[in-house]
């Protein structure tokens, strides 16, 4: 009999349910890698569990049953369904703090506290009601971190199973508002932590502090945050845990992302075929009124945004650029400031630069699929998902050296780098990239290094078994 694991994995958001950002990807592939991973030695019982948000609009869910969880004087009613995708079962979480916000994300922070404490901890007793035991709890960012610490303290006060505690840690700055009282009104009484006072109330933090496991989304992003720098005031308290602490590299969904089966791009190609990629750089062309030229570098931002992902950088750069031909291309959306400052560079540009300032999927992969090289100037990069999209469709990515972009881009060789957060060190690269741009065969050839790279989620997902492992020994 193959030994198993039980995973209980919980996340705000995931792919094809509902899907806001890059960790919507990411819950809707790792549980899936991970169960396939089961062989004839050991079997990853995976299990992924949402709050049944108002937005979901899901197929063939069923009632599983209702319980209750006590709050203040009285009990507030969870509704537990059940589903599947893909042979991965999937549980969604109801109740009265969740149907409140119609929004997965709230600008609302009470309305938020609410929703995911109540939602983790109703996770947490979910695993009785379907009479099925985790070895491992797998929480991600602040919105289930209370999980870890709700199953910590059961397991102090009730003398509970022991059972694992993984967070993977998609961006540290974003650490959830305070619930203290709402902890409280549950039941869930604050322990005395070696964390920071001001971190003592917020999900995150508590969710790091009650962590067998912590797992930042690569490499780099890992050692980062052990620096004052990256680690957004809590880096002595994870210098403290760095025993406990590693990277491992997000993945992306390689059969989702594939140039030669992609439909939303107007020519298929892959390796073999690279020749073929020259009529989608000139649909896209066409599409935003550009001249169609193969030789011209065509540029492409696809971004939030946020000052974060470097914008302002990338904007700058451009401006500098006037004696320089190229074309770009900017899709995003987020900072209605970014957003007016990318509309007056269209102003000052308007034959080399075009700006869609909205969320558009089939755009994007016409975008990776299209331009010759793509800008990404991060002020820090937990991981990063659109420089492995771009090297897997033949767009060449100009990147800061940060976090998940230091440890997937290599300099000269699928790409450039730049080490800097000042425009003019992007200048350089991109300035680096150009003088190989004009060389075609060495152009082909850095192309070609990046579309071999294997980002898959297997390679991620072998990673946390590794680390489940460890875990229940």
């Amino acid at each position: 009999m193959p030994k198993t694991i039980n995973v209980l994995f919980l996340a705000a958001e995931a792919d094809p349910f509902v899907k806001v950002g890059g960790l919507g990807d990411v819950a809707g592939s790792l549980p899936k890698a991970l169960r396939e991973l089961s062989n004839d030695e050991i079997k990853l019982d995976v299990r992924l569990v949402l709050p049944y948000h108002p937005v979901i609009k899901a197929e063939n869910v069923n009632p599983l049953g209702i319980f209750s969880l006590p709050r203040n004087s009285s009990e507030v009613e969870v509704e537990a369904f059940e589903t599947s995708v893909d042979d991965l079962p999937v549980y969604l979480i109801n109740g009265e703090p969740i149907r409140a916000n119609g929004s997965v994300y709230s600008a609302d922070a009470k309305l938020d506290a609410e929703k995911y404490v109540f939602f983790s901890l109703a996770a947490l007793k979910l695993a009785n009601h379907i009479n099925w035991t985790p070895d491992v709890i797998h929480a991600n960012d602040w919105h289930t971190a209370i999980s870890l610490y709700g199953n910590l303290t059961k397991r102090w006060e009730e003398g509970a199973k022991h059972i694992a505690n993984v967070m993977t840690l998609h961006n540290l700055p974003f650490m959830g508002p305070d619930v203290r009282d709402i902890m409280e009104s549950y039941g869930v009484k604050l322990a005395q932590t070696d964390l920071p006072d001001w971190a003592r109330v917020m999900p995150l933090p508590l969710g790091l502090w009650a962590s067998d496991a912590i797992v930042p989304v690569s490499p780099t992003y890992a050692n980062e945050i052990l620096t004052e720098e990256f680690g957004a005031g809590l880096f002595d308290f994870l210098q403290i845990r760095r025993e406990t602490i590693s990277g491992i590299l997000n993945g992306i969904d390689t059969t989702s992302f594939d140039p030669s089966t992609d439909n939303a791009i107007g020519a298929n190609y892959d390796v073999n075929t690279l020749e073929k990629r020259w009529t989608n750089k000139k649909l896209l062309q066409e599409r935003l009124g550009f001249p169609h030229d193969q030789n011209i570098p065509f540029f492409g931002i696809v971004s939030r945004m946020d000052i974060q992902k470097g914008i302002d950088i990338a904007f700058n750069a451009l401006k500098t650029m006037k004696k320089i031909d190229f074309q770009a291309i900017i899709l995003g959306t987020g900072d209605p400031k970014l957003e007016e400052a990318a509309q007056d560079l269209q102003t000052l540009f308007p034959d080399k630069i075009k700006v869609q300032a909205r969320f558009d999927a089939g755009l994007a992969r016409q975008i990776y699929a299209g331009t010759d090289m793509l800008l990404m100037p991060s002020r820090y990069e937990p991981c990063g998902l659109a420089q492995m999209i771009a090297m897997r469709y033949g767009c060449v990515p100009i990147v800061r050296k940060v976090g998940g972009l230091n440890d997937t881009v290599k300099q000269n060789e699928t790409g450039f780098v730049f080490e800097k957060p000042l425009h003019m060190s992007l200048v350089g690269a991109i300035k680096k990239a150009l003088k190989v741009f004009a060389d075609k065969e060495a152009w082909k050839q850095i192309q070609l290094n990046g579309m071999a790279q294997d980002f898959s989620w297997h390679a991620s997902a072998k990673e946390y078994l590794k680390l489940y492992l460890s875990l229940v020994k």
